[in-house]
């Protein structure tokens, strides 16, 4: 039963593939329409919505000081375990 089922499904799973391919390279009937227009204010001094990642990078340092230390005291506790022993 497996030998018979196994050229089936393998059969179903490159029909699915290549039929949703097809679909996925259909092309849109319409051109795409154009993009908005910028607000009036934008770009007189520079752009409005700066946003600071200060914040962001000194959470992943201290998440990845945190991660190292935690594997740094794993290889210090295997070491004196193995010099105990």
């Amino acid at each position: 039963m497996k030998k018979s089922l196994k050229p089936i499904l393998l059969s179903l799973i490159l029909l699915c593939f290549l039929a949703f391919s097809q679909v996925g390279l259909a092309m849109a009937p319409n051109d795409p329409p154009p993009p908005p227009q910028p607000p009036s204010n934008h770009g007189q001094s520079g752009n409005q919505g700066e946003s600071p990642i200060d914040g962001g990078v000194l959470v992943s340092l201290a998440m990845v000081a945190g991660y190292g230390a935690y594997k740094w005291l794993k290889v210090v506790q295997k070491k004196s375990q193995t010099a105990n022993d």
